[in-house]
């Protein structure tokens, strides 16, 4: 749902992006064994990188992007003007599973569509430290950093791999969800389940899902930013941009997998005494698709900074107040 926003959000950022993006790589984890006890057969992780590992490699950073976001957009938001200033750092971005790029419903020749097993935020964390760790060699990190859904992992690679990072950077990422979060991701699987284009998932063409795209929409900014950008008069021609058919769409199972690992994200009662790295939490204050009390809270019980965005963007801070999400993650890295 997050990518058909990417373009609008790179044309709003002053980035000063490099002519040629870094080439998409691919690790082959084999077959990826969940806590559940399923298996992802054949899975590989996407992944590009930005700089070089430096010889004491100590200057790599790993960056997780959002809900069915993908190396190849995450990459298009850092940079000098971006969220991250990639220089001198080895900044790796990730593909999770269920992305479309890593292995996923969408992609899998033995386990196509329905048939891919559900998995769990834990799940992804794990096989992320698998390429890194396994496939890259690389046994510790400078930072974690991750928007959104990049941010929730971030989390929960501070209790799965609490040695493995020096610093962790979650930007509008939760630790857990509340009442109100489930309320809004239910809401969007069920707006996916109603849809006869949806076909309970054995769709053969990607589903439009315009009432899920509406309702993204009416989260992903605050009703205050809404309100001053478009005009009673222009809500119908909102709507329709909103749900008009992307051939770029994040494929539907693709999403709706991602969503069954978001409704079940807990790191546990017990996770502020596993941290050890320092942590930074950003969290817009008015966030209606993360709620950011969660991650405060969370941010007190480990003795956190924080940057708390006090605009009326919402969820779409990553665009209002990029600025300050740089600045604040600059400093963290320090």
């Amino acid at each position: 749902m997050f990518s058909r926003l990417v373009p609008a959000l790179v044309l709003s950022l002053p980035l000063a992006a490099t002519a040629d993006a870094p080439p998409q790589q691919f690790a082959d984890l084999g077959d990826v064994h969940l806590e559940s006890g399923a298996v992802i057969k054949d899975c590989k992780l996407g992944y590009r990188t930005i700089g070089t590992l430096n010889a004491a490699r100590s200057n790599a950073v790993v960056f997780l992007p959002w809900h069915t976001g993908t190396s190849a957009e995450a990459v298009e938001l850092l940079g000098p003007k971006g969220l991250l200033n990639t220089a001198g750092h080895y900044v790796i971005v990730i593909d999770a599973i269920g992305n479309g790029v890593a292995c996923s419903p969408s992609n899998s020749a033995t386990q196509h569509g329905t048939a891919f097993p559900v998995f769990t935020v834990r799940d992804m964390v794990e096989s992320e430290f698998r390429l890194l760790n396994d496939k890259l060699g690389i046994k510790h990190v400078h930072a974690i950093v991750g928007y959104s859904m990049g941010g929730t992992q971030t989390f929960q690679w501070l209790v799965s791999h609490p040695g493995y990072m020096d610093v962790a950077v979650p930007i509008a990422g939760t630790p857990r969800q509340t009442s109100y979060d489930l309320l809004f991701w239910r809401t969007e699987e069920a707006a996916m389940l109603v849809d006869p284009e949806y076909a309970n998932g054995e769709y053969k063409q990607n589903p439009r899902l315009p009432l899920y795209h509406q309702i993204f929409a009416m989260h992903f900014d605050t009703p205050t930013y809404r309100s001053a950008k478009t005009k009673p008069a222009e809500v119908e021609k909102f709507i329709a941009k909103t749900v008009e058919p992307d051939p770029d769409a994040a494929d539907a199972n693709d999403s709706r997998w991602q969503i069954r690992a978001f409704l079940t994200q807990d790191i546990g009662d017990d996770a502020a005494g596993k941290v050890k790295a320092r942590v930074h939490i950003i969290n817009p204050r008015q966030d209606l698709i993360v709620n950011p009390e969660p991650a405060l809270a969370f941010a007190r019980k480990v003795r956190a900074t924080t940057t708390v965005l006090e605009g009326d963007c919402g969820h779409s801070a990553v665009v209002c107040a990029t600025d300050q999400i740089r600045a604040a993650v600059d400093r963290a890295l320090k």
